[in-house]
């Protein structure tokens, strides 16, 4: 292989891992809430469905994988079940990943406990300061709470960081009025 080929293959692997990154980096950035499934529907106090068993389980005492503990805690904070939610945040393994601090923020936020939120979204951004949902959500808590222009400060990190055609940043502009003002 020559040394120009070798130089475009490393090139074109470092760009596909950059691309992958920054996808990942969006999380669950989606305007599509979670599908309902028998987790909201059936399941109560911080349980959730196994499919397998065909019940409801204790999420922390079952062998569900993070991503489906996590994927049930999204949908239980989507359906406005935020104790449920947190319930089943709890039982992740990976306690550290920016995504289960940013659902454990936007939880406790919709719960009431908007200073512990704060807590957990930035949390989230010191494990990952490109997770953009959680600049999102932070952004709407800030609002909330009056401070406007730090809200617009998140605004500018999701663009800047390549999430200006996201739901992320789209949810966040929406929350200032759909004005950009940077």
């Amino acid at each position: 292989m020559s040394t120009r080929t070798l130089l475009l293959t490393l090139f074109a692997a470092g760009a596909a891992t950059f691309a992958a990154q920054t996808v990942m980096a969006a999380g669950e950035d989606t305007s599509e809430p979670p599908k309902k499934t028998k987790t909201t529907t059936q399941c109560t106090d911080g349980k959730v469905w196994d499919a397998k068993r065909n019940a409801c389980v204790n999420a922390k005492k079952s062998d569900l994988g993070d991503d489906i503990l996590f994927n049930a805690a999204r949908e239980l904070a989507y359906a406005g079940q935020y104790e449920n939610a947190i319930k089943v945040l709890g039982a992740v393994k990976d306690q550290k990943s920016a995504r289960v601090l940013n659902y454990l923020g936007y939880s406790n936020r919709k719960a009431g406990r908007m200073e512990l939120g704060m807590q957990y979204y930035k949390r989230a951004l010191q494990a990952d300061e490109n997770y953009i949902l959680a600049r999102s959500y932070m952004g709407q808590a800030l609002i909330e709470q009056g401070h406007v222009e730090e809200a617009r400060v998140q605004l500018v990190e999701i663009r800047d960081r390549g999430g200006e055609n996201t739901w992320a940043y789209r949810a966040l502009l929406q929350s200032l009025g759909g004005v950009r003002q940077y």
